[in-house]
């Protein structure tokens, strides 16, 4: 096995066991919710693991309205940026996002490619995120100029690197993800597995699941593709105003510093009640699975 090259980014990550790329064929399949929910999920797994996420979808990025920290900003400290902290009185759920960054919410990111990548390179190599058991990492929707510069800085720590691809039960997603997963293959990234999601909705009143769209498509897609099929997740109208209703701006403590601590345990309790949670227990519990696995190919490569 080569030895690592020493870069900048693979000294800021030499304390990430994990890093997980969340990614998807096409936009509109709820890839950053997944992302989310992941993050939310593995945070309550175990009390003390440390998860990050970092949102590198930089024209689109809704990871801090998520997990509730929208409005917060990133602090430069004499180690670099400080990530914002959705548990401040704990720190073990880090995210960093160029929402952070912005002056205005409402504001467009308007960028060319260099730019992308020099933002991209900073996140990895100026962003404090000391020792996570996890980061997991928001893409945008397709395969672009992110996914090749995150891939090409990521490349000294690619042994720690994994992926899983969203995808929903309809033919034209479906298609879509095929291609993603084609692109994982072409520049070496495991594959974890796939994922459906809005497999279903979820009854509010009674629980039940009914099929409102086509059903097992990214299951027999995982099947024929040889891939690992991390499980369904339905529609759920209690994630969804989760998600959507999360605090835009967090409650300010008396020192009118953003308390952002009580907005994410608050949101990770919340979304432990919601249908969703229980249905991402399965897919967690796969995706573990799935690990040590990755582990052991990569070792070998």
């Amino acid at each position: 096995m080569a030895a690592v090259q020493d870069t900048p980014v693979s000294r800021r990550l030499s304390s990430i066991k994990h890093i997980i790329i969340v990614c998807s064929g096409k936009g509109g399949v709820g890839k950053s919710s997944v992302a989310a929910q992941l993050a939310l999920k593995l945070y309550a797994s175990t009390p003390n693991v440390r998860v990050g996420i970092l949102d590198v979808d930089l024209t689109g990025p809704s990871i801090p309205r998520m997990l509730g920290v929208d409005g917060s900003s990133v602090h430069q400290s004499s180690d670099g940026w400080v990530p914002v902290y959705a548990d401040a009185s704990e720190a073990r759920l880090a995210c960093m996002s160029v929402g952070f960054l912005l002056k205005r919410k409402g504001d467009s990111v308007v960028w060319r490619g260099p730019k992308k990548n020099a933002m991209i390179r900073q996140f990895l190599s100026d962003v404090r995120w000391g020792e996570l058991d996890y980061l997991v990492v928001d893409t945008p929707p397709g395969t672009s100029d992110e996914h090749l510069s995150l891939l090409e800085h990521l490349s000294p720590v690619h042994d720690r690197l994994s992926a899983i691809i969203v995808t929903t039960p309809q033919a034209v997603a479906l298609m879509d993800a095929v291609k993603c997963l084609s692109f994982t293959r072409a520049v070496n990234l495991p594959v974890l597995g796939i994922v459906e999601n809005m497999s279903g909705y979820v009854c509010p009143c009674c629980g039940e699941v009914s099929n409102v769209f086509s059903t097992a498509g990214g299951e027999e897609m995982a099947r024929r593709e040889g891939v690992r099929f991390l499980g369904a997740l339905p529609v759920d109208t209690e994630l969804v105003s989760l998600l959507d209703a999360a605090e835009a701006t967090p409650p300010k403590a008396e020192s009118g510093v953003p308390d952002a601590g009580s907005v994410g345990i608050e949101l990770v309790r919340r979304y432990q009640a919601t249908p969703s949670a229980k249905h991402f227990g399965k897919v967690l519990d796969t995706l573990q699975d799935a690990l040590p696995a990755i582990e052991r190919r990569t070792s070998i490569l």
